[in-house]
């Protein structure tokens, strides 16, 4: 493993992401029941298997921000495995279309970096349903910051 000691903390958290080092991954919507299964180069797949009662809405169907935040995750992982030391990432844009209304059950997700160019990453991700249909599709721009 690389001295990552006089790095900063992104430095260190990039790197486990390059080094898909899952077990180790840290993140409060781990809470939720999401988990990393894989990080690659520009990837990454995720599994959300149990959504708590929180993130139902009075429909009982998953409310679309609780899906943001599974996307995010997807997205945050799959940039950071490009970036080079020194850089770090941020959204710069957003947009998610539901296909299909959701009820708690097993999810997967997936997450890759389409283009990355010296400030900006484009990214795409979606959520499938066990069955393997696709629920939720994803775009982003990610602005890439250095210092």
């Amino acid at each position: 493993m690389a001295d990552v000691s006089n790095r900063g903390p992104l430095t260190a958290r990039n790197l486990l992401i390059k080094e898909n080092r899952v077990d180790e991954y840290t993140s409060p919507n781990l809470a939720l029941g999401m988990t990393p299964v894989e990080f690659g180069t520009g990837t990454s797949r995720w599994l959300w298997n149990v959504q708590p009662l929180a993130a139902l809405n009075p429909f009982g169907t998953l409310q679309g921000g609780y899906l943001a935040v599974f996307i995010d995750e997807l997205l945050s992982t799959a940039i950071a495995s490009v970036l080079e030391d020194g850089e770090w990432a941020m959204t710069a844009e957003f947009k998610i279309n539901f296909l299909r209304a959701l009820t708690p059950a097993p999810l997967a997700g997936s997450a890759r970096v389409m283009r990355r160019t010296r400030t900006l990453a484009f990214l795409d991700a979606r959520i499938e349903t066990e069955d393997g249909k696709i629920a939720v599709t994803a775009s982003s721009t990610w602005a890439v910051l250095r210092g």
